[in-house]
C-alpha cells in the first residue's frame, strides 16, 4: 500500500473511498489523528433543511475529520464573521452562502461543526493522497471603499486559467466589496439535496455556460434529487455529473440550463499571499446571497476531514460535527485558511479575491466545542480547496465523470530529523512501495521529507496534501533529510490504481 499514513501516528482510512451522504440527523464524527502539534478537526458546512430546528451536531473525535454538511443546525462553528448580504435573497429558494442544510424551504428532517487550539468543523470532506490521510481571515474587511470599483463581464471554463478580473478595484487597500458581491452573486447557487431522511442545503459555483456547477462531494452524495436555485430565485433540477470523494469535490449539471448563466471568473490560488483580502459567498444556514469578507490567514494549511464515524475526543477539546455522510476515508487538502466567516451551508460556495475571481471552494471550518457538546459558532477559521486543484478535478469530472490522482508510493508518518544544529519536523517515510515513483526516485525508509517544490512539509498530512494537488505525470522536487544531510530528490508522480492503494 502506497502513500498511506503510518497507523501508529495517524491512522487514516483508505484513500478514495466515497463517503455516503450524511443524513440531516444530529451526529458528529471525528477522526483521531496525531500530527504532532499539527492536528485539526473539521466539520462539514452543509446544513439540513427543514421546518424544524436544525439537528445538533454530534461531537467528533479525529481533529482531522470533518462531518458532512446537512446535519445539526448548530452553526458548523464555522469561523465566519457577521455576513453582509450580498443581494436580497429570492422570495423562495435556498440560494445563498453555503451552510448546514437548513434553508428557507424544505421538508423537516430529524436533527440536522492544524493545530492544537481549535477543532475544525468540516464543511466538506477532504481526501488523503499519498496513502490514507488528510487534513483540513484575521481581519474582517470593511465594505467601504474610498474609490468606486468598476465591473466587467467575464466567464471561464474549468482549467482554462485566469481571466480578466470582473472587478477593477481602485484601491487595493480598501476594496469596494459591494462591487465584488454584485459581480460574483450571479455565479453562486444554492443547492437543495433530497435525502432518504430529509433535505439538506449547500452551495455551488457555476463554471461554464453549459450549466456545470462545482460543489463539495458531501453536499450531493447520496441525494435522490437535486435542485439548483440561481441568485434571482429561478430553480432548476440538476443531475450529478461526477464526484471525487478523495478531494470532496463534485460537479453537477443543471437540467435544461438557461442561456443567461454567469460562469465564475477563475483566479489563481498559487498567486495568493497571506493577508490578501477575500470574500466568501454561499448559502449559510439557508440565508440566500450571503457574503462575508476577511483575509487569507494562511496558505497550504494541511486539513483533514472525515465522513461520519463514531464520536471521539478531539485534542482541541471540541468535536467534529458530522452531518450526513457515513464513514469513509479521510480527505486531505493543503487548504487556504481564511478569516472570512464560513458557516453551515457554505460548503461548495465560492471564495473570491477582491477582483471577483474564484480562488477556492469553501469546504471546512474550525470551531471550539460548546459545553453541551455542540459547536460554539464561527471563530474566524475557515478553509477552502485551492482553485488550481478544483479546476484539475472539475475538468476530469466533466469529461469522464470521475477523477484520477497522482501518487508517490510511500507510507508516511509525522517525524523529524536533524538539519545542522536544528531539528526540522517533516514526513518520515515508514516504507516505500516497490515499483512506484518513490522507489524509482531512490527514496528510502527513514528519509524525512521536509519540502516539496520548495514549500515546507512539516507533517505526513502536509506531504499528502502536496501530492494530492499534483497532476499525473508531474515531476516534484523533494527536499529530504537523510543521515543528517539534505538531499534533493526528483520524482515523477504516477497514476494511483487499485493495486497501489
Amino acid at each position: 500500500m502506497s502513500d498511506q499514513q503510518h497507523t501508529p501516528p495517524t491512522g487514516t482510512g483508505p484513500d478514495g473511498t466515497a463517503p455516503q451522504w450524511y443524513t440531516p440527523r444530529s451526529s458528529t464524527t471525528t477522526a483521531d489523528r496525531s500530527a504532532g502539534d499539527h492536528t485539526q478537526t473539521a466539520t462539514y458546512d452543509q446544513q439540513p433543511t427543514g421546518s424544524g430546528a436544525p439537528g445538533t451536531p454530534s461531537p467528533g473525535t479525529d481533529p482531522y475529520r470533518a462531518a458532512p454538511h446537512g446535519s445539526a443546525p448548530s452553526p458548523y462553528a464555522t469561523p465566519h464573521p457577521p455576513t453582509a448580504p450580498m443581494a436580497p435573497p429570492p422570495p423562495s429558494g435556498p440560494f445563498g452562502p453555503s451552510g448546514h442544510s437548513s434553508g428557507p424551504s424544505g421538508s423537516s428532517s430529524s436533527g440536522s461543526g492544524r493545530r492544537r487550539a481549535a477543532e475544525l468543523t468540516a464543511v466538506a470532506v477532504l481526501a488523503a493522497i499519498l496513502s490514507a490521510g488528510g487534513t483540513v481571515a484575521a481581519t474582517r474587511l470593511v465594505d467601504d471603499a474610498q474609490a468606486p470599483a468598476t465591473t466587467q463581464s467575464s466567464s471561464t471554463q474549468p482549467g482554462r486559467g485566469s481571466d480578466a478580473a470582473p472587478v477593477q478595484q481602485a484601491n487595493a487597500n480598501a476594496p469596494d466589496w459591494t462591487a465584488t458581491a454584485s459581480a460574483v452573486a450571479p455565479s453562486v447557487v444554492a443547492i437543495t439535496a433530497t435525502l432518504p431522511n430529509g433535505m439538506a442545503q449547500g452551495s455551488g459555483v457555476i463554471i461554464d455556460d453549459s450549466g456545470h456547477v462545482v460543489t463539495n462531494n458531501h453536499v450531493v452524495a447520496g441525494a435522490t434529487k437535486l435542485q439548483v436555485t440561481l441568485t434571482d430565485g429561478r430553480t432548476y433540477s440538476a443531475q450529478v455529473r461526477g464526484t471525487d470523494p478523495s478531494t470532496d469535490l463534485a460537479v453537477i449539471t443543471i437540467d435544461q440550463a438557461p442561456s443567461d448563466l454567469t460562469p465564475i471568473t477563475m483566479g489563481d490560488s498559487d498567486a495568493l499571499e497571506v493577508g490578501d483580502p477575500v470574500m466568501a459567498v454561499g448559502n449559510p444556514l439557508g440565508l440566500a446571497g450571503t457574503v462575508t469578507t476577511g483575509i487569507v490567514s494562511a496558505l497550504n494549511r494541511p486539513v483533514t476531514t472525515q465522513a461520519e464515524e463514531p464520536q471521539q475526543q478531539s485534542p482541541f477539546n471540541g468535536g467534529f460535527q458530522q452531518q450526513q455522510q457515513p464513514a469513509s476515508g479521510p480527505v486531505v487538502t493543503n487548504a487556504i485558511q481564511t478569516s472570512a466567516a464560513i458557516n453551515p451551508g457554505n460548503s461548495g460556495g465560492a471564495l473570491v479575491d477582491a477582483s471577483g475571481r474564484l480562488v477556492g471552494i469553501n469546504s471546512a471550518i474550525a470551531s471550539l466545542g460548546s459545553s453541551s457538546g455542540g459547536q460554539s459558532g464561527s471563530i474566524g477559521i475557515g478553509f477552502a480547496i485551492p482553485v488550481t486543484e478544483v479546476q484539475n478535478i472539475a475538468k476530469q469530472l466533466i469529461a469522464n465523470g470521475e477523477a484520477k490522482h497522482a501518487f508517490l508510493g510511500v507510507v508516511p508518518q509525522n517525524g523529524s530529523a536533524s538539519d545542522g544544529s536544528a531539528t526540522l519536523a517533516g514526513a518520515e517515510i515508514v516504507s516505500v512501495e516497490p515499483g512506484t515513483p518513490a522507489a524509482a526516485a531512490g527514496l528510502k525508509k527513514g528519509d524525512v521529507i521536509v519540502a516539496v517544490n520548495g514549500d515546507a512539509v512539516d507533517s505526513a498530512e502536509s506531504l499528502v496534501g502536496y501530492v494530492r494537488e499534483q497532476t499525473i505525470g508531474a515531476t516534484v522536487k523533494l527536499t529530504v533529510l537523510r543521515d543528517g544531510k539534505r538531499v534533493q530528490v526528483q520524482a515523477t508522480l504516477a497514476e494511483r490504481n487499485a493495486t497501489t492503494g
